[in-house]
């Protein structure tokens, strides 16, 4: 036999062999978002590893995070898709619902999970959330109280963080 041959079938039974049904939903979850990726998010595994991406979320047109360009990172465990990822916005943010160390206040990544959400629909979620925060679930107060009580001031700090994610590394 041939050794090439023999060493692709060793590799082929070895990534089978690894393969569990988290890490088979996310090359799915992957195939998907490349082949038909919803407009304005991105996101791969990085390094090689299934469990761990990086993804970008691109301001909504029209709105005030409108030309923003934010990182996250998201961390499965072998329990997805019967349970959340861990989901950071990596990018400095100001909204109601992200609390200073990036994580995310929203309840499909906590009470209202499904195995139905994929990484597509995860990352559109939070597309969405960046214009229609929810005051009344805040994990920053001092956003919250601006967005409710004083929007002006509230966009306009929007827009520093907008102009910041050009900039950041």
């Amino acid at each position: 036999m041939d050794k090439v041959w023999v060493d692709d079938l060793m590799v082929s039974y070895l990534l089978v062999k690894m393969s569990t049904p988290a890490r088979k939903r996310l090359m799915r979850d992957f195939k998907r978002l490349q082949q038909d990726p919803p407009a304005g998010i991105s996101g791969a595994p990085q390094d090689n590893n299934i469990m761990f991406w990086n993804a970008v979320i691109f301001g909504p047109d029209d709105t005030p995070w409108d030309g923003g360009t934010f990182k996250l990172t998201l961390q499965f465990s072998e329990d997805y898709p019967n349970k959340p990822p861990t989901v950071r916005f990596v990018s400095r943010m100001f909204h109601p619902n992200i609390y200073a160390d990036g994580s995310i206040c929203l309840d499909i990544l906590q009470n209202q999970w499904s195995p139905i959400y994929d990484v597509a629909a995860i990352l559109t979620s939070i597309q969405s959330l960046l214009c229609d925060p929810n005051p009344n679930s805040p994990a920053n107060s001092e956003a919250a109280r601006m967005f409710s009580e004083n929007k002006r001031e509230y966009n306009r700090r929007v827009r520093e963080i907008v102009e910041q994610s050009w900039t950041a590394d």
